[in-house]
């Protein structure tokens, strides 16, 4: 049996440098408190990676279904070596919850194989609000790296 990486580079973690990256951010302003925390914890990150706050456009829309169509229309300009998807849905007494997860997080995955660009999504979909709060810091500041990640990988593949 042939080793699967026999014959290609083998990608070893570095320290992540975003200096050379243009980062494109969508904020849904539902749940405010929540999706601003998130965006300041992935700011902070991006600065720490060394994104230039030149190079870093962020929007906000309405709500989590918004997000997918704001992302294409960054993604149509090429402008940016990668997106990142803010958001928080918590479940209600409804279908909605269901409805809006779904939706949104395949709108985010949608924008990122049909544009060969990465997105990080982190558009939380929790129980309460102190599950929001629980996760707000850590997965901005995770999408932020994820998203630096991979344009450095795309880059590299392409």
């Amino acid at each position: 049996m042939r080793n699967a990486n026999q014959g290609q580079d083998i990608v070893t973690a570095q320290p992540l440098n975003g200096s050379p990256l243009a980062i494109g951010i969508v904020q849904a302003r539902f749940n405010a408190d929540i999706t601003g925390a998130l965006a300041k914890s992935c700011l902070a990150e991006l600065a720490a990676l060394g994104v230039d706050p030149d190079n870093i456009r962020l929007i906000t829309v309405p709500g989590a279904l918004e997000v997918p169509l704001a992302l294409q229309a960054l993604a149509e300009g090429n402008d940016f070596d990668a997106l990142i998807a803010l958001g928080c849905i918590v479940r209600g007494e409804t279908y909605h919850f269901e409805l809006v997860a779904n939706e949104s997080g395949a709108g985010v995955s949608r924008i990122a194989l049909d544009h060969s660009l990465p997105v990080a999504n982190a558009i939380l979909t929790v129980e309460n609000m102190e599950q929001a709060w629980a996760r707000a810091e850590d997965k901005g500041r995770d999408a932020a790296r994820v998203a630096v990640e991979m344009a450095i990988l795309l880059n590299e593949l392409t």
